[in-house]
């Protein structure tokens, strides 16, 4: 693209100017990443135009940290410090050698940051978080389900079973596919008459969703990504999933933080609404409901950036990997006061 300024660039330009103005509601602050006049370009079919390869990078975190309090968007100074601090971070764990603790003791990384994608932007909404509801930022989970994640992390060497679906390479489930993590942060969505094709590079995981209006399948059916149904309204692709299986994780992403094992009951339903709002610029808005894990709904909202020249790589993992294998031999070994 050379020089010329991209569409999702102005939004981002936007996003700033607006945060200055201490009149903008949070409502109008919510509304910055798209552009009021856009509409997308149609396909042969006569649908909005969706495809592409998305990118879901970015320093901003799931939850919003406990520190900011109900503060819901930074300010322009308070997103380039942070971004200056993930810059910084960066920097000093892709530094040759051992990388020192806060204890002052040191570690090897698994990997530099050669094989990371950058990560070096928060959400151009400027969002502490990427959950918008509720108000705090935080996901309204259960006490029992808190303590059954604890517990699949604090055991997870004693049964592949108690390991995330996405470390035995199955799946990150939904809507812990399109979620970021360090690395391989490319979605190609594809369209095609009556259906819409999504591909996540994590996992290399095809996702087809019909447009058809066909029932779901029966509910005794359970699968670990649900039964996906979609429909336009408007300018917005709707999938609604449901017939989710028990066995899933709600995001297997390690920088979930505490979220990071939270179960899946068959109640999960999964609201999705997919919006290109500039050239550059796909709105992601998720609602989540599953009254036995939460005590509420909850809404997440990830703007993804178009870059059709990020290339989307083979994610050789699969359920035999000898990861799992070693995690588990040598916890075997370590019961037994045997080295490894």
């Amino acid at each position: 693209m050379g020089t010329r300024m991209s569409r999702y660039q102005l939004c981002r330009i936007v996003a700033t100017v607006l945060v200055l103005v201490p009149a903008v509601t949070g409502f109008a602050k919510a509304q910055t990443a798209a552009e009021p006049s856009y509409r997308a370009p149609r396909t042969p079919d006569g649908q909005p135009d969706i495809s592409g390869i998305w990118t879901n990078d970015t320093l901003t975190p799931l939850e919003r940290p406990a520190e900011l309090g109900d503060k819901a968007f930074y300010t322009a100074e308070e997103a380039a410090a942070v971004e200056r601090r993930g810059t910084g971070e960066r920097d000093r764990d892709n530094a040759p050698g051992r990388q020192q603790t806060a204890a002052g003791g040191s570690l090897d990384r698994g990997y530099n940051f050669f094989w990371f994608d950058p990560r070096d932007h928060i959400v151009p909404t400027l969002r502490t978080s990427m959950v918008a509801d509720p108000a705090d930022g935080r996901i309204p989970t259960r006490p029992e389900a808190e303590e059954r994640a604890a517990w699949l992390v604090a055991n997870r060497s004693d049964s592949y079973l108690n390991m995330s679906p996405y470390s035995r390479c199955i799946t990150r489930g939904v809507p812990g596919s399109m979620l970021p993590n360090s690395y391989n942060t490319g979605n190609h969505i594809l369209q095609v008459p009556g259906y819409v094709i999504i591909v996540y590079e994590m996992v290399r995981e095809p996702r087809i969703i019909p447009l058809d209006g066909r029932p779901h399948v029966d509910p005794r059916i359970r699968q670990w990504m649900g039964d996906a149904r979609g429909r336009w309204e408007g300018e917005t692709l709707v999938v609604e999933t449901t017939h989710f299986t028990e066995k899933a994780w709600i995001t297997p992403n390690q920088n979930a933080g505490r979220v990071h094992g939270v179960p899946v009951s068959p109640a999960l339903k999964v609201v999705e609404r997919f919006t290109r709002v500039a050239e550059d610029a796909l709105d992601w808005q998720v609602r989540v409901e599953d009254p036995e894990v939460y005590t509420a709904p909850w809404t997440l909202d990830l703007p993804l950036k178009r870059d059709m020249s990020y290339t989307l790589y083979e994610y050789a993992c699969h359920e035999g990997n000898r990861a799992v294998s070693n995690i588990l031999g040598n916890a075997r070994h370590a019961e037994l006061g045997q080295a490894p």
